[in-house]
């Protein structure tokens, strides 16, 4: 399997700029922009492409049977549908491909990370009707239904399992090391869900050296989001450094080595340092 590469600039430009006025809407659209960001990374995903995968998570909430019940019944109802029938669930193996954080991709293979089949989860739910939304539980996602005093867990990577209050206990201990504090099974806000899928693709391409292209649209996108962290900026300047982008990389430096020097002065010289060191290499 070859893993997808960005599309041309022209493309990718206008993703980005859907991308980021989507982000900026009263209500963001998870579903939206998790298409619009893997359409960044994947220049197959085209138009018709975008539409066919709304149009699929449409399809599949048809299919849940009418409004179960209480959030119990909502979850086994998902489970059933969408872990049994159509045989969503993630593997250990889907840590290593790059096309499982891409939504478009997941719901065609049925197979992604944690955050992304929590995704298909809360999207085919929140059509049908359901009190449905992702939660950020450390190096796990999961899905609750319900409001908190009745709060039901599932877990997409296993299919939609229905976790007990040991289940979840077990996931954050084997993540952390630590108990279960209560304020992790809040809903996860839906930017937040979008950043830790970008964070996701930049930890897979920092494991290949090779693959700056994936790094770079995974930063340039996190950095339209209207909260992220500013070393992103540096991170982004150092990809276009590594891309041989000397100028541009010089010039992102530079603009990060202001904002720096606010609170550290030391780091800020330093920042600007690498910045004449990557002019230097024009010459």
């Amino acid at each position: 399997m070859n893993d997808p590469f960005p599309p041309p600039p022209g493309r990718a430009a206008e993703l980005r700029r859907r991308f980021a006025e989507e982000a900026r809407a009263e209500r963001p659209d998870l579903a939206a922009l998790c298409l619009l960001a893997a359409a960044q990374g994947d220049a197959a995903l085209d138009e018709a492409g975008l539409d066919a995968a709304q149009v699929e998570l449409d399809r599949l909430a048809g299919e849940v049977r009418f409004r179960p019940g209480g959030p119990r019944a909502w979850a086994e109802a998902l489970r059933e549908l969408l872990g049994e029938r159509y045989g969503f669930h993630g593997t250990p193996g889907d840590y290593q491909r790059l096309d499982s954080s891409l939504l478009h991709s997941v719901l065609r293979r049925r197979r992604g990370l944690p955050i992304l089949l929590s995704v298909v989860w809360t999207e085919v739910a929140r059509r049908a009707g359901a009190p449905v939304y992702g939660v950020a539980l450390p190096g796990h996602f999961v899905v609750g239904f319900g409001p908190r005093e009745d709060q039901v867990l599932a877990d997409p990577f296993d299919g939609g399992r229905v976790l007990t209050g040991d289940d979840a206990e077990l996931l954050v201990a084997g993540a952390t090391g630590t108990g279960l504090d209560p304020a992790l099974l809040e809903p996860a806000d839906p930017l937040d869900v979008v950043l830790r899928i970008l964070n996701n693709v930049r930890a897979w391409a920092a494991a290949r050296p090779e693959r700056t292209d994936v790094a770079l649209w995974a930063v340039e996108s996190s950095l339209l989001l209207p909260s992220h962290p500013a070393r992103l900026r540096f991170e982004r300047a150092q990809l276009l450094v590594r891309r041989g982008e000397f100028l541009a990389g010089a010039g992102e430096l530079e603009a990060y080595a202001e904002v720096v020097g606010a609170v550290d002065a030391e780091a800020a010289e330093r920042v600007r340092a690498l910045a004449r060191a990557a002019r230097a290499r024009l010459n």
